[in-house]
């Protein structure tokens, strides 16, 4: 086994206040708290409350990253308002030309794509963010609420949702330009969550109905079965990849939080606010997204941060 100081090369220090940036594993004695003390990781994720949105809203659009989010649409009343977060508050962006709420949204802050929803009638509207403006883009084929999506402005994935008559199996592949049919969901359902890249997407929740725990990955072609989740739901928010992904809040509303490994969910620290249709920032990995909007006993415009397991903790070395 080897040593402190063979891995470190020096012995534990004694220090009058803790090192400003340790490494994983090192060892020091503080003298003013007269305390062993040592540097770990966490080994559960944790939320913290964010800057508030400037607008409340449910079943919003969500793109980005943790530190350049964006939000966009929603309701009641239905609007066409674009916020972006700078990891610690929003501000005002391009509206949409279309304004619509139960959309979906995939990409960055900087080139983001917002499709579907529902304004008087379903909506089978495109619309691509440059940071700036929106702009139209080619129409879905099938038009759609309450679906979900993934990927990014030029390789985009869309499936899921509510038709008349019930929820669709329906995927769709964007390049950039237009929409072209993909392999259908294997449970077709309405209010699902993504994430991934559109040749390598995951497709979770939702409502069939009821509302299901159902996990499906897609290759590009078609659609296979994952874990389920522990809890099903609907209108919750997802994040990250196909093999490392997020899921948070949903129907109830619940608080709860899973992570996917590519076989399996298991649970994670829950959010402060149970909330359901919320939106995320779901273009970053599954260890740094932020969840924002959604309803809890009215519309809400909370902003929490998600900071995976693995992050730099200190402990203190006791003794029983």
């Amino acid at each position: 086994m080897s040593t402190y100081y063979q891995i470190f090369g020096g012995k534990v220090n004694a220090v009058s206040s803790n090192p400003s940036d340790p490494v994983k594993g090192q060892v020091w004695f503080n003298t003013t708290d007269a305390a062993m003390r040592y540097q770990s990781a966490t080994t559960a994720g944790a939320w913290a409350s964010g800057g508030n949105l400037g607008t409340a809203r449910r079943f919003l659009g969500g793109a980005g990253t943790q530190t350049a989010g964006l939000a966009f649409g929603g309701g009641p009343p239905i609007t066409a308002a674009t916020e972006e977060y700078d990891g610690s508050s929003w501000t005002s962006g391009g509206n949409l030309g279309t304004a619509r709420y139960i959309l979906a949204g995939c990409g960055i802050q900087t080139s983001a794509l917002g499709f579907g929803g529902y304004s008087t009638a379903n909506s089978n509207a495109t619309e691509e963010y440059d940071g700036t403006s929106w702009t139209a883009g080619g129409n879905l084929a099938t038009a759609r609420n309450g679906l979900a999506g993934t990927g990014t402005q030029t390789s985009a994935l869309a499936f899921g949702g509510g038709v008349p008559g019930g929820s669709s199996a329906a995927t769709e592949e964007y390049d950039g330009t237009s929409w072209t049919s993909g392999g259908n969901l294997g449970t077709a359902r309405q209010y699902p969550a993504g994430a991934g890249t559109q040749t390598s997407g995951l497709a979770f929740g939702g409502e069939a109905p009821p509302p299901t725990a159902a996990t499906e990955e897609y290759d590009g072609t078609s659609w296979t079965g994952g874990g389920n989740m522990g809890t099903a739901r609907r209108s919750l928010g997802g994040a990250g990849t196909q093999t490392s992904a997020l899921a948070f809040g949903g129907s109830g509303p619940t608080a709860a939080t899973e992570a996917y490994n590519g076989t399996s969910w298991t649970a994670d620290t829950s959010m402060s606010t149970a909330r359901r249709e919320l939106a995320g920032a779901n273009a970053g990995p599954s260890s740094l997204t932020a969840a924002f909007g959604g309803f809890t006993t009215a519309a809400s415009a909370a902003t929490e941060e998600f900071t995976g397991a693995g992050a730099p903790t200190t402990k203190t070395v006791t003794a029983s």
